[in-house]
């Protein structure tokens, strides 16, 4: 079992490392599949979602966790939901929400 399990991981990480991701097309299934409900529209997570935006996470490991997520968590996607092109998508889309604003910069934290 547990070699199934390690040969199963080590195709993904080598599919998701060759794969390259549309933004465009990313943004469609980030809502089309109802991403933005619990991690936000702009990706700031909230009470149900983690923040997905400005992560460090490489395509590899974000595949991998949404593929097989924390118990309790998030539901699994598994490659008859999306993809893996189409999480590869989705990575790309997330990684292009900009950095938030510097604490500086909002006066309202400054007081």
């Amino acid at each position: 079992m547990r070699f199934y399990l390690l040969t199963a991981l080590v195709v993904v990480a080598v599919q998701a490392q060759t794969l390259t991701g549309n933004a465009d097309n990313g943004k469609r299934l980030f809502l089309k599949n109802g991403c933005y409900q619990c991690h936000g529209y702009a990706g700031q997570g909230g009470l149900g979602g983690a923040r997905l935006a400005q992560t460090k996470l490489p395509l590899v490991a974000f595949t991998a966790y949404v593929r097989n997520p924390a118990p309790g968590g998030m539901p699994p996607y598994r490659a008859k939901v999306m993809s893996d092109q189409e999480l590869a998508d989705v990575w790309a889309y997330i990684k292009t929400f900009p950095e938030p604003p510097p604490v500086k910069s909002i006066p309202l934290l400054n007081q």
